[in-house]
C-alpha cells in the first residue's frame, strides 16, 4: 500500500559483547522518497541504527523490513541498499570510472551498459569531466561526489549516508548539503543520513530522528523539532534554548501563565505538552530570539545583569542572569549591535508575546 513504509526497524535492540546497549527496542518507519536524518550525541545509537539497516550489525532482537519483507538475515551485499561511508572508502589504485563501476562489476552487464551507467552517475554528481582522473588527484569534495556516484550507480532502494560531509570544510559542506538535497529530490531515492551536525539535519531533512542512549526521543520535521521539542533532552540538544524551572500559576482555554522566578510568561495552549495543573512544576522553554531587552523597566520586564556578550555576525548574543540566579541567552539583531552591553550592566528582559513552550517534569 502507498502509505506502508519502505524501510522499518521493528522493535530493534542491539547489545554489544561488552554489555553496552546500542539500541533499546527502536521502532522506526521510513517512507518512500523520504530524506531522514538520524541525529544525536556520540554513543546515542545513530550509527548502530544505520549499520543494522545496512546489514553490518546483526540486531540482538527485532527485525529489519523492506517493503514489508524481513531482510534481517540478508548479508549487506544482498540488500538493495547502498552506503556512503564517512571516509568514502574509495580504491586509490583505481581511477574514478573504475571506482564508480566497481559495484556494477558484480552484475551481468555488458561493457557498454556499464560504461553508460558510470557516465550517467558521474554526470549526475557533476563529475562527467573527471571520469578517468585518479582518485588521489581529486579534492575532498570531488572524492565525496565519487562516493555518491558509486553508491547511486546501482539504483539502490535506500541510500545510507554515514556522516558523509564531516571531512569537508564549512563552506564546501554547506554546498554539498544543497547538492545532496538536490540529488535526493531529483532521484526520488530514500536517503537515511547519520549526522552530528544539527544545522545540517535541520537544513536538508524531511524528518529528523533524535536518539539518546539507544532510544528515540522524538521524530519530527525540522520546524516541529525546533519549535516544539517533546522532551527536555530535545529542548537542550536542538539549537540554543533557555530551559527554565517554572511553576504554572494559571490555566485557561487560551493556554497557561507560568512564573519562572520573577519572569511571567503567557504560553499559548498549543505550546504546552502534557496535562496542565495550577501549582505544578514545569519547564518553560524560550529560544534566545524569543526574548527582548529594554533600557527601562516596565510591567512585563524583569531586571537582569549582563555577564558576557558574543558577536555572531548577523546577531549579538547576550548572556544575562536574573535575580533568582537563572541564566538566559538573548539574541539581538544587528540593529541592536551598536548598543553597548558591558559586563555587569543592568538590562530589562521580557519574552516576546506568544513565545515559549511548556514541558512537564517527569
Amino acid at each position: 500500500m502507498a502509505n506502508d513504509p519502505l524501510l522499518r526497524l521493528d522493535g530493534v535492540s542491539k547489545v554489544f559483547d561488552n554489555g553496552t546497549i546500542g539500541l533499546d527496542n527502536v521502532t522506526l518507519d521510513i517512507a518512500h522518497g523520504e530524506f531522514v536524518s538520524l541525529l544525536g550525541p556520540s554513543g546515542c545509537g545513530k550509527t548502530t541504527s544505520l549499520r543494522v539497516m545496512a546489514g553490518f550489525e546483526e540486531p540482538t532482537s527485532g527485525r529489519v523490513l523492506l517493503d514489508g519483507a524481513d531482510i534481517t538475515a540478508l548479508r549487506p551485499y544482498d540488500r538493495p541498499l547502498n552506503t556512503v561511508f564517512q571516509d568514502y572508502a574509495l580504491f586509490p589504485h583505481m581511477n574514478v570510472a573504475e571506482n564508480v563501476g566497481f559495484g556494477l562489476s558484480l552484475r551481468k552487464l555488458s561493457r557498454g551498459e556499464t560504461d553508460k551507467k558510470v557516465k550517467e552517475a558521474l554526470e549526475l554528481v557533476g563529475l562527467g569531466d573527471k571520469i578517468y582522473a585518479r582518485v588521489s588527484n581529486l579534492s575532498g569534495g570531488q572524492r565525496q561526489r565519487v562516493a555518491l556516484a558509486r553508491a547511486l550507480v546501482c539504483s539502490p532502494r535506500v541510500l545510507l549516508l554515514d556522516e558523509p560531509l564531516s571531512a569537508l570544510d564549512a563552506n564546501l559542506r554547506e554546498q554539498m548539503q544543497i547538492e545532496l538535497k538536490r540529488l535526493q529530490s531529483r532521484l526520488g531515492t530514500t536517503f537515511v543520513m547519520v549526522t552530528h551536525d544539527q544545522g545540517e539535519a535541520l537544513s536538508i531533512s524531511d524528518r529528523i530522528v533524535v536518539l539518546n542512549r539507544g532510544k528515540i526521543e522524538q521524530i519530527a520535521s525540522p520546524a516541529e523539532l525546533y519549535d516544539a521539542p517533546a522532551t527536555r533532552f530535545v529542548a537542550d540538544f536542538i539549537g540554543s534554548m533557555n530551559v527554565l524551572d517554572a511553576e504554572i500559576v494559571e490555566v485557561t482555554p487560551e493556554g497557561a501563565r507560568v512564573a519562572a522566578g520573577a519572569m511571567i510568561i503567557d504560553v499559548p495552549a498549543d505550546c504546552a505538552r502534557g496535562a496542565l495543573q495550577r501549582g505544578a512544576s514545569a519547564y518553560v522553554c524560550l529560544r534566545p530570539e524569543e526574548l527582548t531587552v529594554d533600557a527601562v523597566a516596565s510591567e512585563r520586564t524583569v531586571a537582569a545583569q549582563v555577564t558576557s556578550t558574543v558577536f555572531y555576525g548577523p546577531l549579538l548574543r547576550l548572556f544575562v542572569e536574573i535575580a533568582d540566579g537563572q541564566k538566559l541567552m538573548i539574541d539581538l539583531g544587528r540593529r541592536r549591535s551598536s548598543e553597548t552591553f558591558e559586563n555587569g550592566a543592568t538590562v530589562h528582559v521580557s519574552p516576546v508575546r506568544g513565545a515559549g513552550r511548556i514541558l512537564g517534569k517527569t
